[in-house]
């Protein structure tokens, strides 16, 4: 079976080991999850977009994000939860949705670290170079660092699929609560040398790209606040800094944790484990951090609800 090649593109995936006892409870605890990411995440998108107030570029890149989050928990839960009550003897999953679904979770990584260095930079601009601040970052800007952080993270992580796609398969399990590359190409017993070097050379650059560029922008921002006499400004900024660098460093840390661990098979179930961490936590913690703990945000949530309530 090691040196012929699959015919089936039926796949069997390992889901979620659970057991029947707890099946209920972690599909319920999934479920809610999901729908608050969904929920809160839209909801933050949709507020955005409505409120012309809003239209700032801050907001703008939380919008991004938002529809970031959504999109990367949506390619992954829905088939986990569809799979906590079947067999797993009965849990299948196509070859091409397999393959779509490692493009989409890859996607989702690639994108949460571009925006974050585009959000990086905004507020470098908000904080050092405040009379700038409108010119250079307008909306059309913006709308460009948003599509090429996109379009960026989409030509790196199809490359990265289409490598995997292209080998000749010789199995068929999917050792993986969900498909991600490196269970792509480990169905093959091809020589995957070129799909090593090429993963670990873009997650590389990404990360090292990420972590960079957010550490020398806001080394910066903590030496201008440092530096300045406005105390009240200088707070809100470190504050919106450390809020922002929290979100960073977990996903940081749960994305190096998923790389490492594929490394380490007799770990595997600690991988399983951050690997879902990675596509539930940030999503969650994101809308409520970014949003709901602005004042702007604040204020117009209350006054969507107290205008409802008086018309009650």
């Amino acid at each position: 079976m090691e040196n012929e090649s699959v015919e089936t593109d039926i796949l069997l995936i390992e889901g979620l080991n659970v057991t029947p006892q707890s099946s209920i409870p972690a599909f319920i605890l999934l479920l809610i999850i999901y729908v608050f990411i969904m929920l809160s995440n839209i909801s933050l998108v949709v507020l955005i977009s409505v409120e012309r107030s809003l239209h700032q570029p801050m907001y703008l890149l939380f919008c991004s994000m938002g529809i970031n989050d959504a999109f990367g928990a949506s390619a992954i839960l829905p088939h986990l939860l569809s799979n906590l009550f079947t067999p797993s003897s009965e849990r299948t999953i196509h070859y091409a949705a397999c393959a779509v679904q490692a493009f989409c979770g890859h996607l989702h990584a690639a994108v949460a670290h571009s925006v974050l260095m585009v959000m990086a930079f905004d507020r470098y601009v908000a904080v050092c170079r405040p009379l700038q601040y409108s010119s250079i970052m307008s909306t059309r800007m913006v709308v460009n660092l948003s599509a090429s952080a996109w379009g960026v993270s989409v030509v790196i992580v199809l490359t990265l699929v289409s490598l995997s796609v292209r080998l000749s398969r010789c199995r068929r399990v999917v050792f993986n609560p969900f498909c991600d590359n490196p269970c792509l190409f480990k169905l093959s017993c091809q020589d995957i040398t070129i799909n090593n070097l090429y993963g670990l050379a873009s997650t590389a650059v990404m990360l090292t790209a990420s972590l960079g560029s957010v550490t020398l922008t806001y080394l910066k921002i903590v030496v201008v606040c440092l530096s300045s006499q406005r105390k009240t400004l200088n707070s809100r900024a470190l504050q919106t800094c450390a809020t922002h660098l929290t979100l960073y460093v977990i996903m940081m840390v749960s994305g190096m944790v998923i790389v490492t661990l594929h490394r380490f098979p007799e770990l595997s179930e600690i991988r399983k484990l951050s690997s879902i961490m990675f596509h539930v936590i940030p999503p969650a913690l994101n809308p409520t951090i970014y949003g709901l703990q602005i004042k702007a945000v604040q204020q117009k949530i209350t006054a969507i609800f107290t205008r409802n309530h008086d018309q009650m």
